[in-house]
Formats: C-alpha cells, sequence, structure tokens
C-alpha cells in the first residue's frame, strides 16, 4: 500500500493539474470524507480506509456570467420573518435578499449513509432565558449586626455569677451576673439624698434629684430598678446585670469574684437566627453576581438537605493570593443546624438574560479567536456558520450573541469531519484562483485603482471594531461586544482605534461626578466625596481640541447588523446590502 505522504503528494499534484488548465472545466473530484486527503479525479474507494468516495462540487461562480438569483427576502432584525417579494419588516426595515447560489456554494452535501458513519447529531437552537450556575465553597459565620457586649461602665467586683460556661444560651432580660461598685453604691446614695429632701419647691433640690437620676441611667441601671430604690428608699450593694440580646454566648472572660474594669468585655453573645456565610468567588464570575441572588448551601453533616438563601453583599476587594471576592450570603436557621465555622458548598443561580439564543457547547467548533457552528440545511446539506459566543449557561448550554437564529438545527456531534471538508473546499478555491463572480461595489472601486495605479498599495485591511458609550462620562470604558451602557443604559456605539484615540478622556475638566450610577447628578466644581453616599469623586473631561490647522474627522458609516464593515462613504453592506449608516460623533 502507498504511504500516506505519496498519496496526499498525488492527490494534491491532481488537483494542480485539473486547476491550472485554462480554458477548460473544472473537473469533478472525488474525496474520502474519513480521509479529506485523498483526492482523485474519478470515483473508487479510499485508498485508505476503503470507503466509498464522495464528490466534491464546484462551487467556483456556479453563477457567473449570468444574474444572481434571489431566494426569498428575509428581516435582519426579527429572525424568521421573510417574504418571497421585496417588502419591508414588521419593524419598517428593509428585508435583504438570500440568494440562491450563495447559500449552495457554502453548504457541503452529505448523503445519508455517509451522515450515518460519521455519526452526525443534530439539535435545534433555543431560545430562553440565560441561566448561570456559579459553583463556589465559603465558611459559616456570625451575623455581626446580631453580636453584642456585655460590660460595665464602672469598675466592681463579681458577687455572683448566673451564666458561668461559653455556648450557653441566653434571653434577653436575663440576669447574667451580680456586681458590686463603690461608684454605683455612691450614686444610689445621692439619689436616696435627693430624694429625701424636705423641699420640694425649691429649683436647685429639683435639679439635684433629676441630675441624680440621669447618673443612674448613664450608669445602665434599668428604670425598674430606679423605681424599686425610689419605693424602698434603701441602696442596694450589687447591681443585677441583664443579657442586652438572647442569644449564645461565644466568648466569656470573667469568673465569679473576678475584679473588673470599666469597659472591660465580660461576654460577648450571638444571635444565630440568621448566619452570614461568606464565599469565594473568582475573577471571571464576578460580573454574574448581583444582590438578592438565590443561594443554595450543602454541608456535609446533612447530605440530605439544601439550604436557600440570598446574597447580600459583594465585598469591594480581590484577595491578592487566590484571585478571589468575598461575598457575602445570608441565611435564615431555623433550629440552629448552620453553625458558624462549617464548611459549604455553594450555588450562586443567577438569571442573566430573560430570552438568549442558546446552544449546547460541544455543537462549537474553537479554533483561536474563530468560534464556528455547522448548521443542517434541507436535502443533507450543511453550512459552517461563523458566531460569537457570550457567556456559558447552565446544562452545558451557552450563549450565541450572532451568527445563528433560533429554531435552527445545528450539528452536535461528528462536525469536525465537516470542519475538514469546509477547510479542504477552502484550500481547492484558492488553488483555483480569482474567480469572476460579482463582488461589492467596495472590491470593483479598490480593483479599479488598482489596475490604474499598479504601484497603489491594496485595500488596507478593515480596522477591529470596539463599542463605547456615547456618555462622555463612561467613555473611559471599551466594550469588545454590541449592547448596551451597564451604567446609564444607552446603546453602545462601534468605533475604530484610530477614533477611539480622539474620543477618550483628555484635556479641560469640565466637573466631577460621583461614580456610582444612582448618584449620576452629583455634579461638583471641585475635587472630593459625594455628598450622598461619601465615594471618592471622579472627573468629567471635555475632549481635547483638534489642532487649528487639523482636518476635520471625516464621517465614517457602518452596517447595523455587522458592526465590523466601516466605511468612509455611504453605500451598501456587502454581507447584508444592508444601507450603512453613519457613525454617531462622540459628545462632547
Amino acid at each position: 500500500m502507498k504511504s500516506l505522504f505519496s498519496i496526499v503528494l498525488a492527490a494534491m499534484t491532481l488537483v494542480g493539474s485539473a486547476f491550472m488548465a485554462s480554458g477548460e472545466t473544472a473537473k469533478t473530484l472525488y474525496t474520502c470524507g474519513m480521509h479529506p486527503q485523498v483526492i482523485q479525479d474519478h470515483p473508487g474507494n479510499c485508498p485508505i480506509c476503503g470507503m466509498k468516495l464522495t464528490p466534491l462540487r464546484n462551487t467556483a461562480g456556479a453563477s457567473a456570467g449570468g444574474e444572481r438569483k434571489i431566494q426569498f427576502y428575509k428581516s435582519t432584525m426579527i429572525p424568521g420573518e421573510t417574504s418571497p417579494v421585496p417588502a419591508k419588516d414588521s419593524m419598517g426595515m428593509d428585508m435583504v435578499p438570500v440568494y440562491a447560489e450563495a447559500a449552495d456554494a457554502a453548504a457541503i452535501a452529505v448523503d445519508a449513509a455517509t451522515q450515518q458513519n460519521m455519526n452526525l447529531r443534530t439539535a435545534l437552537v433555543e431560545r430562553g432565558p440565560l441561566r448561570k450556575t456559579i459553583r463556589t465553597v465559603g465558611t459559616i459565620d456570625y451575623n455581626e449586626t446580631a453580636l453584642a457586649d456585655v460590660t460595665t461602665k464602672f469598675r466592681g467586683w463579681i458577687e455572683k455569677l448566673n451564666v458561668d460556661a461559653t455556648g450557653q444560651l441566653v434571653h434577653r432580660g436575663e440576669p447574667m451576673f451580680e456586681i458590686y461598685s463603690p461608684e454605683l453604691y455612691s450614686a444610689e446614695v445621692e439619689f436616696l439624698l435627693a430624694l429625701n429632701s424636705s423641699s420640694t419647691n425649691d429649683p436647685g433640690v429639683t435639679a439635684l434629684r433629676d441630675t441624680a437620676t440621669q447618673k443612674l441611667r448613664f450608669f445602665d441601671v434599668p428604670a425598674a430598678q430606679i423605681a424599686g430604690l425610689e419605693k424602698s428608699r434603701k441602696p442596694s450593694k450589687t447591681l443585677p446585670v441583664d443579657a442586652p440580646i438572647s442569644g449564645f454566648v461565644i466568648e466569656k472572660n470573667v469568673v465569679q469574684g473576678q475584679m473588673v474594669d470599666a469597659g472591660m468585655k465580660l461576654y460577648r453573645l450571638a444571635d444565630l437566627g440568621i448566619v452570614w456565610v461568606l464565599a469565594q468567588v473568582y475573577e471571571q464570575d464576578l460580573p454574574f453576581v448581583r444582590l438578592g441572588q438565590e443561594v443554595v448551601v450543602k454541608v456535609a453533616s446533612f447530605p440530605d438537605r439544601e439550604f436557600r438563601g440570598r446574597v447580600t453583599f459583594i465585598y469591594p476587594t480581590v484577595d491578592e493570593k487566590t484571585r478571589t471576592a468575598t461575598v457575602r450570603l445570608e441565611f435564615e436557621n431555623p433550629g440552629y443546624f448552620l453553625k458558624p465555622g462549617m464548611f459549604v458548598s455553594a450555588q450562586i443561580h443567577a438569571q442573566l438574560e430573560a430570552s438568549a439564543i442558546l446552544v449546547p457547547d460541544e455543537a462549537v467548533l474553537r479554533s483561536g479567536e474563530r468560534n464556528t457552528v455547522f448548521v443542517a440545511l434541507a436535502g443533507g446539506k450543511f453550512e459552517a456558520h461563523q458566531v460569537t459566543l457570550g457567556a456559558e449557561a447552565a446544562h452545558g448550554m451557552i450563549q450565541v450573541l450572532s451568527g445563528l437564529d433560533a429554531g435552527e438545527r445545528i450539528v452536535t456531534s461528528g462536525q469536525f469531519l465537516l470542519d475538514s471538508e469546509s477547510q479542504l473546499r477552502e484550500a481547492i478555491e484558492k488553488m483555483r484562483g480569482p474567480t469572476k463572480a460579482k463582488t461589492s461595489s467596495v472590491t470593483n472601486e479598490a480593483a479599479t485603482n488598482t489596475s490604474t495605479n499598479p504601484s497603489a498599495p491594496g485595500p488596507a485591511a478593515p480596522e477591529p471594531v470596539v463599542y463605547v458609550c456615547p456618555m462622555p462620562e463612561h467613555v473611559s470604558i471599551v466594550y469588545n461586544h454590541p449592547g448596551n451602557c451597564p451604567i446609564c443604559g444607552m446603546a453602545l456605539v462601534p468605533v475604530t482605534p484610530s477614533a477611539l484615540q480622539k474620543i477618550q478622556p483628555g484635556g479641560k475638566v469640565l466637573y466631577y461626578m460621583c461614580p456610582m450610577p444612582e448618584h449620576a447628578s452629583v455634579h461638583e466644581d471641585k475635587p472630593g466625596k459625594c455628598p450622598l453616599c461619601g465615594m471618592t469623586l471622579i472627573p468629567v473631561m471635555s475632549q481635547p481640541a483638534a489642532p487649528a490647522n487639523a482636518a476635520p474627522a471625516k464621517q465614517m458609516y457602518y452596517c447595523p447588523m455587522h458592526p465590523d464593515v466601516i466605511s468612509d462613504h455611504p453605500g451598501k453592506c456587502p454581507k447584508c446590502e444592508m444601507d450603512l449608516v453613519p457613525m454617531p460623533a462622540a459628545k462632547k
């Protein structure tokens, strides 16, 4: 059997001789679906695997010299809306023609038997809510808003200790200990002396009585105990100190008979009715986390149940070592099953969009910056569509921003062989050389300029397109996809990198504003803090003035459906033949 190298060499020699012959009709070539490097000019079997060779259709200029046949007209804004005659869609925009030969030229025909051998499987493109599940881990912590320290505002000695163990559950108002303090005893005596004063109409005596009462209140003596003192007219040696909240004792720093100073932390109580979970979320998942999202956690001690909570806070810093940000989750804790210190696994459920184009992740062929999906057409034909991917969704789905419409049938298995056929066809087209197919007006104009001036450089490659918000306050943020500004909601506009340099912030400071979207109305003349939230104000710059001898900026045009198509003059989009629209200029 011939070596693979000799087979490929012979095939490429055959292809070259077949297509370099001028003035002859291109011969029908045959190839193997499993080994696309096998090409010959007559039918037969593959010399490698023995499979029957399939013909390669001649797609070069099928309608050259003839008029292109329009198959139907379709809407550029509403997928699936078509018309057999020129018309406007339901949004009032002109429908664009779909040419039959263009679709046939790009399609790959595979018979039923070969599809079965290739194990081709298909699925429908779905439209539905874009949901994403972020899986992470975290630890249970105390609810910081439900912590309380038990202290005294005077120096004294612990006479009796009612709560003498860490972990003990106490209720609000229960006595925790009794303390003797000379300062407190003196304050009680002063209060009784003011009460026992014979004169009740003397303003000085009344003021003294009020001062003595206020002193006891400042020592945190309960009102009921002051009333009892006023009734008994006898000072009490000790003062019972009650629990300020209901909760568990998580710290105990006192024993019976101990002398304590004012302000010393004697107990720390924690209410475990609501607990926090501090979860670690990677940087790439932070844009999908929002306040109020539902969260499900599981703990190892209760594998048979799930606990549901919500996101309550996203901390503003990222750990330098783990590259994660801390997200605070809040859970109700009936039965106290969730205990601080427990390790949990968490799932944050986020709905990014209510309606999005979704395809199975295995349907996408990724090759560098290019993502390809094969669409199944009628009659056993398949067509490669280059797609722009969005966020990954749940259940192995991925969002498609452009390139597919809902309801189309795509290949989910065996598309690698189709991709080999597509690349082989592209290589054959290059060997055939330039065709006489009708080109766009922009291409014709470039060819005319080149032919009249051979030394002139060829048409420059189009610049990549980025997107910015037309608001001057937000023009410093550059996006690589169309959509709406997440800060103000305005539609992003496409610009080229060269044009982007002219609209970047610079020049004179107009005013200072708050970076928080809800406080965008705050405009100050000087730098400082936002009077509403206290955040540092950011400068808003005017567009730098152009030099006096600088030529005015040229108006550029782009296609609303294909923002990568940019021209310096009005015309038709070479891809969809829509009218090009003027590119908005940045506001000053």
